[in-house]
């Protein structure tokens, strides 16, 4: 089976290394280079280093939809499958028609909830204890292409983002060379997806961070699980940004007092009560500071049980 792959992030990399493994990728088509990371570096996509790393052609197309060359090329090599996972672009119908096999989506999530850009950490947000990923071939629009596959993935309460993300990648590799067998035997099921169950997980921006200290302890820490490693969860402390990293609920005991206090200093730990029961944090990172232990950070900085957060002043 001849395969084009298109894809960008590291959640990619684990399904375009066993697609190659099992079959002939002629093509890799991956977002441009971009700056990165604290030195704002221009670099190329894990995806890219793969494929680079293999000897496999790569495409950077800035807009595949207004790129006719590319997509001419695309039609030149007459792939029986596109597979994509993560790619960072609509596909126009003109590329959705190219292989035989149709283009074929590696997503996120136990379809048709959380459709979109976010669904890994809306799902630990959100409070779910089960997600998983699913197969299905690509239509026009937003995550609603037919269903082929899917596995559940348990979302245990110590996993992160970052956690969930390395799994679920794993089994989505698995899950691709399932369907793309089933296939080619044409024994793929093809199950339509229910729009009336479907929801969006809608792309993360920075200020989605900002701890809302009037929730729950629950909502509160599954927000930090949610948004680490990236956009990170966020309050602030004497004016400062105040990084959340790692934290749990507390429900063995409340204590009085108003929502974002610091109202217990607890093994080196932050006891900090919320709009419903208490959340104890253990890792934090104050502006212009690395990430530390709440034990390493108390050691610098003055807190006491009148201090409150969220407070920017």
């Amino acid at each position: 089976m001849k395969v084009v792959f298109m894809g960008t992030p590291d959640f990619a990399v684990p399904t375009l290394e066993a697609l190659i493994e099992e079959y002939d990728v002629v093509t890799v088509l991956t977002q441009p280079d971009r700056p990165r990371g604290r030195g704002n570096k221009v670099t190329p996509s894990p995806v890219k280093e793969v494929a680079l790393k293999y000897n496999i052609p790569v495409f950077q197309p800035e807009k595949l939809r207004k790129e006719e060359g590319t997509i001419a090329k695309l039609k030149e090599m007459k792939p029986d499958v596109i597979v994509v996972i993560a790619y960072g672009q609509i596909l126009p119908r003109e590329v959705l028609d190219i292989p035989k096999y149709g283009c074929i989506n590696v997503h996120g999530s136990l379809l048709p909830k959380y459709r979109g850009a976010a669904p890994i950490q809306r799902s630990i947000i959100d409070g779910e204890h089960v997600t998983g990923v699913t197969t299905m071939y690509m239509d026009v629009g937003l995550d609603t292409g037919d269903m082929i596959l899917k596995e559940e993935i348990a979302i245990l309460d110590e996993d992160t983002a970052g956690s969930l993300h390395d799994k679920m990648s794993v089994v989505g590799a698995k899950v691709l060379i399932d369907t793309l067998k089933l296939i080619e035997k044409n024994e793929a099921p093809r199950e339509k997806q229910d729009d009336a169950l479907s929801t969006y997980a809608t792309i993360l921006k920075k200020k989605d961070g900002l701890i809302h200290w009037g929730k729950s302890n629950e909502e509160i820490v599954n927000l930090i699980r949610g948004l680490n490693p990236w956009p990170s969860a966020y309050t602030y402390l004497d004016g400062k940004i105040l990084k959340v990293w790692g934290a749990k609920a507390v429900h063995e005991k409340d204590i009085e007092g108003l929502p974002g206090q610091i109202v217990d200093i607890e093994n080196d730990n932050l006891i900090v009560k919320t709009g419903h029961g208490l959340v104890k944090i253990c890792t934090v990172q104050l502006q212009g500071r690395k990430r530390m232990p709440v034990k390493e950070f108390l050691k610098g900085y003055q807190v006491d049980t009148t201090t409150v957060l969220g407070v920017n002043v």
